[in-house]
């Protein structure tokens, strides 16, 4: 790999460890394993590669490594001669996050569709026009909801039909 692609690897390595920290409320460094291993892709990631990489000591990646494989979000394999273990993204973690993505998107819906009903139902009583609720954002959310939910219903059925190839 070239100076400038391993570069652009580690600002990734580091924007999406931002993130994973925020999102899945992971340790700094956990985040930045799980970014490394999503980033190195099939192949895997060994133990000495990030030690090296991401500047920590053994003992920190290794608790860390431990930790994210307690929360099925790693897996390792090994190969034939080779004494080393290869970290990758769980493949299973990726469709609990989508279906978990779903459900909370579903969950959404209702309450939006339960608020629409009852803003619906008011306005029915009240007679001054300007004092009605305006449902446009309850129509045009619910209808994002609906194809976001789709679209990533969609996604699972893609990665399940193709062998998950991340």
């Amino acid at each position: 790999m070239t100076k400038e692609i391993c570069n652009k690897k580690m600002e990734l390595v580091e924007r999406l460890g931002v993130h994973l920290e925020s999102k899945d409320s992971l340790a700094p460094v956990a985040a930045r394993i799980m970014a490394y291993v999503i980033l190195t892709g099939k192949r895997g990631a060994t133990f000495d590669e990030m030690v090296e990489v991401l500047c920590a000591s053994k003992s920190t990646i290794s608790t860390h490594l431990n930790h994210l494989q307690d929360l099925k979000k790693i897996e390792y394999f090994t190969k034939t001669g080779d004494r080393k273990k290869y970290f990758v993204i769980n493949k299973d973690s990726v469709l609990n996050h989508i279906d978990n993505m779903i459900e909370e998107w579903e969950t959404v819906e209702v309450l939006h569709l339960e608020m629409k009903a009852y803003k619906e139902a008011i306005n029915k009583h009240i007679t001054d026009e300007d004092e009605k609720f305006d449902l446009t954002f309850h129509n045009n959310y619910l209808k994002f909801i609906s194809s976001a939910s789709a679209s990533m219903k969609e996604l699972k059925e893609n990665l399940i039909k193709n062998k998950f190839n991340l």
